[in-house]
């Protein structure tokens, strides 16, 4: 790595949230808070809009209706060793439909309403 790329990595940081494609943005809202933990952050339209954010800790999702978008996302999300263990209890107590799955490794699949998918490495298997 050139030297005036490992300075514009250091001062320049790179925000960036994913954009999952739902056909209801009210039932997604409902899966991702009320299913997996995460809380709103904004909704346009004062609520009544189509686009909305929800967030969990660092994680921050965008959420957007648009019916005619079939296309679905795959979203891979690191927890801690004590992060995965809690939410391994919360899709027993709340009965979120997961499934193990691979993906170079171990993972916990979780699929939303529209099928997109959460992926979520064991611990101690991702390559980060």
């Amino acid at each position: 790595m050139t030297e005036t790329a490992v300075r514009e990595q250091i001062t320049h940081r790179w925000y960036a949230r994913p954009v999952l494609f739902v056909s209801d943005v009210n039932r997604a809202l409902r899966f991702y808070i009320d299913m997996l933990g995460f809380e709103k952050q904004w909704h346009e339209g004062d609520g009544a809009g189509g686009v909305c954010q929800v967030n969990r800790a660092e994680c921050e999702i965008i959420l957007c209706e648009d019916a005619t978008r079939r296309d679905k996302a795959r979203l891979f999300v690191e927890l801690t060793a004590d992060g995965l263990a809690a939410l391994r209890k919360e899709i027993a107590e709340r009965s979120v439909p997961s499934e193990k799955s691979w993906w170079g490794y171990d993972v916990i699949k979780i699929v939303d309403p529209d099928g997109n998918e959460l992926l979520f490495p064991e611990a101690g298997q991702s390559k980060q």
